[in-house]
C-alpha cells in the first residue's frame, strides 16, 4: 500500500521535524518545504493526501500559496491544515468561521496536530460552489444551453447569451466534462480519506 503523502511547508526546521515525529509511523511519506515556492511545486508535482502551511513564509507567503490553491478546482480538494504562530494573521486575510480548510496555532501538541489533520480532512469533503455550476443550477429553473452557446429561458428578463457570459458553446461543454471528471475524482478521494481517517483514529484510540 502506497504511504498517504503530507507536505508540511514551513520555514522552520523544528516544526516540519516536529510534524514528522508526531505522526503514527508507517502510513504517512513526510515531504518537506522550507518556503512557498518550494511548497507550491511539490503541490504540482506530487499526490498529497494532505498540506500543511505556514502563513508566513519566504518568496511566496502561506497566503499567496492558499490563494493559488483556491483557484485550482483540483488544488483545493485537498485537505489543508494552515498553521501561525498568530491567528489573527490569518482571519486579517481569511474571516472565520474556516469552512474548508483548519486551522492549528503554534505551539501544538500531537493530539491537537491529529485532531487537525481529521478536521481538515472532514471540511475538504464540503461540498462547494464551482464557477460552471451556476449553469448547472439554471438548467434545473427552465434554462437550457442550445449548441450554438445561447441560453436560453422561460423568463426573457433573464435570458443570456454566451457572448454575455463570456463563455463559448465549446467551454460550456468543456466545463461540463470537467465537472463530470472532478466528480469521479472526489468520489475517489473520498474513499481515500476514509482510509486515512480510519487509520488515524485506530493509532489515536
Amino acid at each position: 500500500m502506497t504511504s498517504n503523502k503530507i507536505l508540511v511547508i514551513d520555514d522552520t526546521t523544528v516544526v516540519r521535524v516536529k510534524v514528522r515525529e508526531m505522526l503514527p509511523p508507517g502510513n504517512f511519506q513526510v515531504l518537506e518545504a522550507k518556503d512557498g515556492l518550494e511548497g507550491l511545486n511539490l503541490i504540482h508535482q506530487e499526490k498529497l493526501s494532505l498540506i500543511m502551511l505556514d502563513f508566513l513564509l519566504p518568496k511566496k507567503t502561506g497566503w499567496e500559496v492558499f490563494q493559488e490553491i483556491q483557484a485550482s478546482s483540483d488544488l483545493r480538494k485537498i485537505p489543508l491544515v494552515i498553521m501561525s504562530g498568530r491567528k489573527e494573521e490569518v482571519t486579517e486575510k481569511i474571516s472565520e468561521p474556516f469552512e474548508y480548510f483548519e486551522f492549528l496555532g503554534k505551539p501544538f501538541d500531537q493530539k491537537q496536530l491529529i485532531g487537525a489533520i481529521k478536521s481538515a480532512m472532514t471540511k475538504a469533503k464540503q461540498p462547494r460552489p464551482e464557477p460552471a455550476q451556476v449553469a448547472v443550477a439554471a438548467t434545473n429553473n427552465g434554462v437550457a444551453v442550445t449548441n450554438n452557446g445561447v441560453v436560453a429561458t422561460s423568463n426573457g428578463a433573464n435570458a443570456v447569451t454566451s457572448t454575455e457570459s463570456g463563455a463559448s458553446s465549446a467551454e460550456i461543454q468543456a466545463l461540463n466534462e470537467k465537472i463530470a471528471k472532478m466528480q469521479a475524482e472526489i468520489d475517489a478521494l473520498k474513499k481515500q480519506l476514509n482510509q486515512v481517517v480510519t487509520f488515524i483514529k485506530q493509532k489515536v484510540k
